[in-house]
């Protein structure tokens, strides 16, 4: 069973700064593609960056791009997400998912995610 746990959610101010962890257990972390999402209330999933088994590889959405950095540490089987000039667009709840852009869906294997509020 893939256990994912996020944490580093906040409330934040436009403009600022936050970095999002992802704790991966019981399965073979570094043999995954592995991804960030997000969920607005109400809405669905939104693919927000992926980054391939190694960590020298990443993708982002045209809406983070520039502004939100993936990284993996497959030693301590953790990804994080550092966001910079958040925008009140981004609030959402950022969940990890295990799986590529297109693999993340097909797995469905994502954590109970930590909650970003941008405000203005």
């Amino acid at each position: 069973e893939i256990q994912l746990v996020e944490s580093g959610g906040n409330f934040v101010q436009a403009g600022g700064s936050l970095t999002l962890s992802c704790a991966a257990s019981k399965f073979a972390f570094s043999s995954y593609d592995m991804s960030w999402v997000r969920q607005i209330p109400g809405k669905g999933l939104e693919w927000v960056s992926s980054i391939n088994r190694p960590g020298d590889h990443a993708l982002y959405a045209e809406s983070v791009k520039g502004r939100f950095t993936i990284s993996r540490d497959n030693a301590k089987n953790t990804m994080y997400l550092t966001m910079t000039s958040l925008k009140p667009d981004d609030t959402a709840i950022y969940k990890c998912a295990a799986g590529g852009e297109m693999g993340w869906s097909v797995n469905r294997e994502w954590g109970q995610g930590t909650q970003v509020v941008v405000s203005s």
